[in-house]
């Protein structure tokens, strides 16, 4: 059985919608992506070094990053040799079995960490206009679908607007909000709110904290307060820390990371606006590079477009075209 006929069998017993929505959400990636690797390899008739040259050029156009695909297409020539492929074709099932060893690398701790013995605190990360606001939002829609009781702490306190967003979230899906003025230290913000979820015998606090620039020492030793605060308050706590990143910049959002995870021990990364970019490339860059796993990608505006990652499901909508012609030949 070929990698391409285990990944359809992998995701055909998963949830049907789940697999829909994450062909949607790739489609501008598996578009591009795809169809300049078929083209390579359908008019390459042989195996050297100007097809891994011109490989490594598609795979960086996809934000796959330079370090993620000099390496990546290192590991390829290793395969090509140990199995003693010639064809070009046979490259194309080989390229995602190797890409899907990085998504596979962290898929022990690709889940949300929930607390089986009390309170959960996730604290939300992230700079100005990646999502951060409505990922919570999103999340605290699925946990109150799941019968958990939900409340939100609006640590970003640097602007009115982002209280009023988590407030209004707050009353469309009916979860109480935790809030100060605007210009409120945000440690104490999150500290009401853990003391409040206690009180209220709530399983799950979200935490949100302002869009720090990540270049800004003096925002970064707040948002390290703050997870002090947390850690004071809560002993265990944060279960997890989510740094939310634009799928859609690129790879600007390698540099955030990085500077995120100076300032606050992040757990993984939660990937908006994975729909609106034709590089989805940056989820492989994102668990190679940093070592972290995606634990959520956002695949739509809808409140149940914000989906668990799944490597299988992302390699079988990334891979589609070629999956189904390896169908159409078999």
């Amino acid at each position: 059985m070929s990698f391409f006929q285990k990944l359809k069998e992998s995701v055909q017993q998963k949830t049907e919608t789940v697999t829909q929505k994450f062909m949607t959400g790739l489609s501008k990636t598996s578009h591009n992506f795809v169809s300049a690797i078929s083209d390579l390899f359908s008019r390459t008739n042989r195996i050297d070094e100007d097809l891994y040259e011109e490989l490594e050029e598609i795979l960086i156009g996809a934000d796959v990053g330079v370090k993620t695909t000099i390496d990546l297409v290192e590991r390829l020539r290793e395969e090509v040799k140990a199995r003693k492929i010639k064809e070009p074709a046979e490259l194309k099932s080989l390229l995602s079995e190797v890409i899907s060893e990085i998504l596979k690398r962290n898929e022990q701790e690709q889940h949300l960490r929930l607390n089986e013995d009390g309170l959960t605190v996730i604290l939300f990360v992230g700079v100005n206009g990646v999502g951060k606001t409505t990922t919570i939002g999103k999340l605290a829609h699925r946990f109150k679908n799941e019968g958990k009781k939900v409340i939100l702490a609006a640590g970003d306190t640097f602007r009115a607007g982002a209280i009023e967003q988590l407030e209004t979230w707050g009353q469309r899906i009916g979860v109480d909000v935790i809030r100060h003025q605007a210009g409120s230290d945000p440690a104490a913000v999150i500290y009401d709110g853990i003391h409040a979820a206690r009180s209220r015998k709530a399983d799950i606090l979200l935490c949100d904290t302002a869009g720090r620039l990540q270049n800004k020492v003096n925002l970064m030793e707040e948002l390290k307060k703050v997870h002090r605060v947390v850690q004071r308050e809560s002993p265990g706590a944060p279960h997890d820390v989510l740094l939310v990143l634009d799928a859609t910049t690129g790879q600007n959002a390698l540099v955030q990371a990085r500077q995120f995870g100076q300032a606050v021990n992040v757990s993984g990364i939660v990937l908006t606006k994975l729909d609106g970019t034709a590089k989805g490339g940056m989820v492989i860059a994102i668990n190679h590079e940093l070592n972290l796993p995606v634990k959520l990608v956002g695949l739509g505006e809808k409140a149940d477009d914000l989906q668990d990652f799944d490597s299988d499901q992302f390699l079988h909508a990334l891979f589609r075209d070629m999956i189904e012609a390896e169908e159409g030949n078999s």
